[in-house]
């Protein structure tokens, strides 16, 4: 596929999405919106791509919508803008492969939920977080919604409601990130929890995803019962069978993706 404001790329299992707009801190256009959906759920039909790293070129991770489209449009478009935006965000979650965010510099408004939406996240220590919207009269309504199921209520509403940044050591105590390493290991930090991720089986991966996004959503007991049923089949499957049998072997696994 050929993108205007993204570079897709693959390394071994690791696809690499790069977002693409340096000279606008890779703010999220309608455009880039779309092609970010598209591009991940290409990512999602590749059989081989077993995890994806998002990325950003230029100064900044992301610095949310771009706001120069924002001016004088009407409920149209801002419902189309924002419903594409959801669509993104519900999609990174829905892929088979767990993404991974390597953040560096700003991520801000929506591109702070888009860090929150991602299922790890790798931050530099010069990182810094924020949902800003307040402070222009245009509160982080959708960013919300992602920000307020990673980090704690009191936290999510601290940052809502002030607009201030928090640092990458906060972020990671909040649990908005998962881990934070200096500016020049970002990278390699970031491929290297990619591999941990590709060590396992695909098939069992993809099921954990979905089943941890589907329990979420559920009462206590009823994710019991949802997990019970899971597991249940998972352990059925050629993969469970193999990597239970090599444990007790003391060998690496074969994994099949069945």
């Amino acid at each position: 596929m050929v993108f205007r404001n993204l570079i897709l790329e693959r390394e071994g299992t690791t696809a690499l999405v790069t977002m693409n707009r340096p000279e606008r801190r890779n703010a999220l256009s309608l455009e880039m919106l779309v092609e970010l959906t598209a591009c991940f759920r290409s990512i999602g039909e590749d059989a081989e791509a077993r995890v994806v790293i998002l990325r950003g070129n230029g100064p900044a991770f992301c610095a949310g919508h771009d706001l120069s489209e924002m001016v004088g449009r009407n409920e149209a478009f801002y419902r189309g803008l924002f419903e594409s935006c959801t669509t993104l965000m519900e999609t990174l979650q829905s892929i088979a492969q767990p993404v991974i965010a390597q953040v560096h510099g700003l991520a801000t408004a929506a591109g702070c939920q888009l860090v929150a939406s991602c299922d790890l996240a790798v931050a530099s220590m010069d990182a810094r977080f924020a949902t800003p919207g307040v402070r222009i009269g245009l509160f982080c309504s959708t960013p919300m919604v992602a920000l307020s199921r990673a980090v704690g209520s009191r936290k999510a509403m601290e940052m809502l409601l002030t607009g201030e940044a928090i640092c990458a050591d906060e972020a990671l105590a909040a649990g908005l990130v998962t881990r934070v390493v200096p500016a020049g290991e970002l990278g390699p930090a970031a491929q290297a929890l990619a591999a941990k991720i590709t060590a396992a089986s695909p098939l069992v991966v993809s099921i954990g995803k979905r089943a941890f996004y589907q329990q979420l959503q559920m009462p206590q007991p009823l994710a019991y019962d949802y997990a019970q049923d899971v597991m249940s089949m998972n352990a059925l499957t050629r993969d469970a069978q193999e990597g239970i049998g090599a444990f007790l072997e003391k060998r690496p696994p074969k994994w099949s993706g069945r």
